[in-house]
Formats: structure tokens, C-alpha cells, sequence
């Protein structure tokens, strides 16, 4: 509709993109129109959002000269990046500058950028609390992101700087789901002894967004954090054990067990896990869940969540967790390797990032 405001959404065939514009297209009401940003626009999932009614526009963050269109008319911006499409903090600190320059030439009034903590600020790089990973990292995959809210704001960007907690849907598309152990039981590892787990379905992350484009400029030029729940590892396994009928036990090993697991970036992985463990009154009291529900009214809890997809997470012939990497104590047993590209062992993460 030529009278409402546009939001340009960069991965809207992604998890958190997705998650934004089919708010947008859910509020028939609404002032706002999605204009979905991909590299493909000849996906599936493009076709589907297009068909949907949302406007498709081909761009690719990686290619700077690709974005003046995108975001050309647009009174709104959903910026995100994926480090685990290419395990690269330089490119995600190149894709975010890309994304924050265009949004600036296009004049678009307020922009959300999908970011994540500095974990340095916390923990500088002389700190040995956390192995230093590709030299001046702690966690890559969080510091790149908190390292780019500098760009937005150096460039005076109207920008809310969000800050997501765990996927849940990582339960299902990474392997951090039960896993069979040695004695036929089922297990959830983390290594975060008993302290709690912001965490989050996916698809509320863009009711989020959306919730907070509709509040205008309240939140530009702040940083707010959005969770479902805030759980521990028992609790966690406690509602797991009540959708899925089987018993199912949480084990907390030390981090650099976990780091020592072997699957790709287990070392960035287990680092995250200890930021959020040992910094853990900071991380859950950045992301209210008060103040997510007045972002989104429909928020779900785990157990909600659950009853939703608790089908995923069981093998449909057998019945039980898909078999990937078992982690028991201090052991690692029947993994399995991931996908190969090239010579670099990568997975296709095409829905959902772990965060």
C-alpha cells in the first residue's frame, strides 16, 4: 500500500529477518510494509514472501553497491548479520559498516541493529578468564557485532541496538538438543553450572522489532535486550522431559571441556556460555522480560514453544533426540561430523544462528 511506511528487513529469508517481516504482513492494520532484502530472490522462501505481499529487492551486504536500492524510500531498517554462514568477525564488522553507510545515504529514520555485547569490555584480551581466540577475540561471534555498534553511532544512524538472547530453535538446527547417552538416557549439555539462560523463540525476536519500529523514536540511540524466559539447565531439562514423555537429564560440564568438544567453533562456543555464566546478573538483567512483553503481547515461554515443536526434536521412526554430538562429562562420544565445504568443515545455517 503506497501509504505505509516501508521497513527494508536485510535477511528476510533468514531466522530473525523472516521473523520481522511476517509481523509486519500479520498486522493487516498496520502502517508498515516489508520490503524484503535477499541475495535470492528466486528461493523458496523469497517466492513465499513475495506471494505473501512483500515487496523483494535483491541486495547483498557483502557488495556495498547493492544497497542503495534496498534501502532507497525506506522510513525503516532491520539490520543483521550470520558469522556462521563464513566464521569471519572482519566480515561481519565489513557487512555491518556496509549496511550503516547505506542506511545514512538513504535517510532512513530509524534503523534496528541486530547486535550482541563486547564481551572484551568485559573480559579485555589480557584477561585469561577467557582463551583470546583469532588473536583479539574473546567471543567472535558476540564481539564483532558489539564492535559495530560503534559505526552506526559515528555515523549518527537513528538506531536501536538490540540485543537477542538464545535461540530455543538451536533445540532442533544445531545439535544443542537431548542427546542419547551411553547408558540409553537422555542429556542437554551447557556449561553453565546452575545459573540461568536468557533465552528465546526465534520468531519472537521480529515480533520485537516490529514492536519497537511501532513505538517511533522511543527507543533510538538506545540499547534494549529482549528474552522468552530466563531458565537453567534443569529447568530446561525439566520442560523437556515433560513434552517429550522421556526423562531428560542436564549436564553441566566446566567450559573448557566444552571448548575441547571438537565440532566447529566449540571454543567460541564455550566461551560465550562462560561470558553468560560468569557475568550472569548483568546478561539476564539486560534482557527484561517485563519489558519484552510490552513489546510483544504474544511472547512464549519454553514450555509453550515446546508444545509447538516438540516433534522436531524427536527422530520420527524411533522416537528419540536425533543423534548428533554426545557430550558426557568430560568425553565426546558417537560425534558426528559436520557438513564439509571445501576444506573447512562449515553447517548450513540457513535458519537460525546460535546466540
Amino acid at each position: 500500500m503506497p501509504d505505509r511506511k516501508i521497513i527494508a528487513v536485510i535477511g528476510a529469508t533468514g531466522a530473525q529477518g523472516g521473523g520481522v517481516v511476517r509481523a509486519i504482513q500479520a498486522d493487516k492494520s498496520g502502517s508498515f510494509a516489508a520490503r524484503a532484502i535477499t541475495r535470492n530472490p528466486n528461493s523458496e522462501k523469497a517466492q513465499a514472501l513475495r506471494a505473501a505481499g512483500a515487496e523483494v529487492v535483491v541486495a547483498d551486504t557483502d557488495k556495498p553497491e547493492t544497497l542503495g536500492k534496498a534501502f532507497a524510500g525506506a522510513y525503516g531498517a532491520f539490520c543483521v548479520t550470520n558469522f556462521w554462514e563464513h566464521f569471519s568477525p572482519e566480515r561481519e564488522l565489513t557487512q555491518a559498516r556496509n549496511m550503516a553507510q547505506a542506511v545514512k545515504t538513504a535517510g532512513v529514520q530509524h534503523v534496528i541493529w541486530s547486535t550482541l555485547e563486547d564481551t572484551r569490555k568485559w573480559v579485555p584480551l589480557e584477561d585469561n578468564r577467557l582463551p583470546t581466540l583469532m588473536g583479539k577475540y574473546k567471543v567472535p561471534h558476540f564481539d564483532a557485532k558489539g564492535e559495530a555498534d560503534a559505526t552506526f553511532r559515528e555515523l549518527g544512524v537513528p538506531t536501536t541496538f538490540l540485543l537477542t538472547a538464545f535461540y530455543w530453535d538451536n533445540l532442533i538446527y544445531f545439535g544443542a538438543g537431548p542427546q542419547r547417552t551411553p547408558d540409553g538416557g537422555l542429556a542437554i549439555v551447557f556449561p553453565l553450572d546452575d545459573k540461568k539462560l536468557p533465552g528465546i523463540a526465534v520468531e519472537d525476536i521480529g515480533k520485537c522489532a516490529y514492536g519497537i519500529f511501532k513505538r517511533g523514536r522511543e527507543f533510538i540511540g538506545k540499547t534494549v535486550g529482549i528474552a522468552g524466559e530466563h531458565l537453567t539447565g534443569a529447568e530446561m531439562a525439566g520442560a523437556l522431559t515433560r513434552a517429550l514423555g522421556q526423562e531428560v537429564r542436564y549436564n553441566s560440564v566446566p567450559p573448557e571441556v566444552y571448548r575441547s568438544f571438537g565440532f566447529p567453533a566449540a571454543d567460541d562456543l564455550g566461551n560465550m556460555f562462560q561470558f553468560k555464566r560468569d557475568f550472569n546478573q548483568y546478561f539476564r538483567g539486560a534482557r527484561d522480560l517485563g519489558f519484552t512483553r510490552t513489546l510483544n503481547p504474544e511472547l512464549q515461554s519454553f514450555e509453550g514453544w515446546l508444545a509447538q515443536w516438540e516433534e522436531m526434536l524427536l527422530d520420527k521412526d524411533q522416537k528419540i533426540a536425533r543423534p548428533r554430538q554426545v557430550y558426557i562429562g568430560s568425553e565426546q562420544r558417537d560425534f558426528v561430523p559436520l557438513e564439509r565445504r571445501g576444506d573447512r568443515r562449515k553447517v548450513e545455517r540457513e535458519r537460525v544462528s546460535k546466540r
